[in-house]
């Protein structure tokens, strides 16, 4: 049996299945993820499904918690060979614009937590994130290169208007000169405007904004708690007509879903002032292979079956590729498609063909002996 035939096959994609571990609205309304899966490697699984009782009285939305936790390091490094990065920040672990397509749902899994709800409702704040920054930029044998913020979750999720680690952290690297770019779906990051400018006019930061759709009704599907996709266009600009290098990231390409606004939204991104433009095809890794399933039970199970058909096509009739250079565009005919539309209406509007590069020799690396975060730091 054939890739394809063995996850056709399997019990927990059939229709019914699908339908009946999804919970009743009110229990995930205003969230993305239609279920709440125990994580992976727990020892016991639970999975909640509608035994038919009906509640006097509607329950309270699901709740945002925060936990605050003390990493010992804070650069994450990577060798992967089809990203254009070696370092990265997350300030946040979990993302709570819930997002149902998020690759780094199957992360919250090491926590011992769901990719589901869990992922968008019980999150992480990384407390001292600046100081260790500061600390790991001092090493003797750290080099400048640029640190990307928002690969994994957002850095400008709903929480950073309390927690403010996002702006700690951009303070740490635009005191020493430090070179970062940043993808976000958010307008908040307007708010660290009065950091990101002198640092664009050094040539040291640019700004990716997801846009995923230009269609509210969809966009409230699909990222129940991001801006709207206006907002994210006006952040474009706004980002731009302060001299800050904002592009635009059609992400994730979803097959029979949002694959036909490609053009649009490239079209209205380059009406907004970006210059540099990028696309990945839906991912399914780990638990996203159910909740893409989910999802469009829930909101469009007419296409179910043509989505992940298309999907699969892309991933050699699989769920998911995790091989470098395919895993974000895909192969196929389909994929080959996307591909082209994409390069053929960035060529038209204008788009750079090539990423413009950040300066590293303006880097000087702290000193931590007159440093208040290192002395703070010291303390542990």
């Amino acid at each position: 049996m054939n890739a394809r035939a063995q996850s056709a096959a399997s019990p927990r994609h059939n229709p019914a299945a699908i339908a009946e571990r999804i919970l009743p609205g009110e229990r995930r309304r205003g969230r993305g993820a239609a279920t709440n899966a125990s994580g992976r490697f727990e020892i016991q699984s639970r999975e909640d499904f509608d035994d038919g009782w009906t509640l006097d009285e509607a329950p309270e939305p699901l709740a945002t918690e925060v936990t605050l936790e003390r990493p010992k390091s804070i650069i994450t490094r990577n060798d992967s060979p089809d990203i254009s990065f070696d370092r990265s920040i997350n300030p946040y672990r979990g993302c709570e614009h819930g997002c149902f397509y998020c690759f780094a749902r199957p992360t919250h899994a090491y926590m011992g937590l769901s990719a589901g709800l869990d992922f968008e409702s019980r999150l992480f704040a990384k407390e001292g994130a600046a100081a260790l920054l500061e600390r790991e930029l001092a090493a003797a044998r750290y080099t400048a290169a640029p640190i990307a913020f928002g690969t994994n979750t957002d850095p400008y999720q709903p929480i950073e208007r309390q927690y403010k680690i996002t702006r700690s952290l951009l303070e740490t690297l635009q005191r020493v000169r430090h070179p970062l770019s940043i993808v976000t779906k958010s307008n908040l990051i307007l708010r660290d405007l009065d950091l990101l400018e002198p640092m664009a006019r050094d040539g040291l930061v640019k700004v990716f904004v997801s846009v995923t759709t230009l269609d509210r009704a969809l966009a409230r599907q699909m990222e129940p708690r991001a801006p709207t996709p206006q907002k994210r266009l006006e952040a474009i600009e706004a980002l731009n007509d302060a001299g800050v290098p904002a592009g635009v990231m059609a992400a994730p390409v979803i097959p029979a879903i949002n694959d036909e606004e490609l053009e649009t939204i490239l079209t209205r991104a380059y009406s907004a002032g970006a210059r540099e433009a990028s696309y990945v095809v839906l991912r399914l890794p780990g638990e996203l292979r159910d909740m893409f399933r989910e999802w469009l039970q829930v909101h469009y199970p007419d296409r179910l079956k043509r989505a992940v058909s298309l999907m699969q096509s892309m991933r050699e009739g699989k769920d998911y590729e995790a091989q470098w250079g395919r895993r974000m565009a895909g192969s196929g005919p389909y994929a080959w498609m996307i591909g082209r539309r994409f390069e053929m209406a960035a060529r038209r509007l204008g788009y750079r063909e090539t990423s413009r590069a950040l300066r590293t020799d303006l880097f000087h690396k702290p000193t931590l002996e007159t440093s208040d975060a290192a002395a703070q730091l010291s303390l542990f």
